[in-house]
């Protein structure tokens, strides 16, 4: 199922859900709240390539996104950065570069970068999102991308909060001339 997605970008799109059903199962002896998630398709080949580091379920995201039109038609992909640079891998990155292979658009990996700070999944709070994202965005990319059309690609769309800090950057500081977005799922809320 597609989700369309506001933001200061022409048109977005989140693929699928991330999850379709949490069932709260209590607290666990760390005092941390613990769920049973029922992830949708999409949620699940991410989950496995994010947090299980399984890049086999890369080649079935890209599978699932054969049903996408219209990708081939833009200049370049850039992916939003991550905020944990530790991974063995940027599950991000390799979902561009894989899309990019597929549907022979140039992909922009590392043209934007993340400052070192908090990590936005425990805040839940759109307006303190934004507020840490202030001046943590920025081009780390040499290339000249003016004039261009830009997929800004990202896993999961929660707040909206990065993908619009790095929109802000690409038309503000890189002078794209149009941007869309596409997140592979979406949270049941916006928190």
């Amino acid at each position: 199922m597609r989700y369309k997605l506001e933001g200061n970008w022409r048109n977005g799109l989140a693929f699928d859900l991330h999850t379709v059903e949490s069932l709260y199962l209590g607290v666990d002896h760390f005092g941390h709240d613990r769920f049973e998630n029922t992830r949708s398709e999409m949620g699940e080949l991410l989950y496995q390539l994010k947090y299980r580091s399984d890049k086999s379920s890369l080649p079935k995201i890209i599978d699932l996104l054969k049903s996408l039109n219209g990708i081939e038609t833009f200049d370049a992909i850039i992916p939003v950065p991550s905020s944990k640079k530790n991974r063995q891998f940027q599950p991000v990155d390799e979902i561009a570069m894989a899309l990019g292979q597929d549907r022979e658009v140039k992909v922009l990996p590392g043209f934007l970068d993340k400052k070192s700070g908090e990590e936005l999944k425990g805040v839940d709070s759109p307006d303190e999102r934004q507020e840490l994202l202030k001046g943590a965005i920025l081009i780390a990319g040499d290339e000249d991308i003016s004039g261009m059309k830009i997929l800004l690609l990202d896993d999961l769309y929660r707040s909206g909060a990065t993908l619009e800090a790095c929109a802000e950057i690409l038309y503000n500081d890189a002078g794209v001339a149009d941007i869309c977005v596409l997140t592979m799922t979406k949270t049941r809320s916006k928190r």
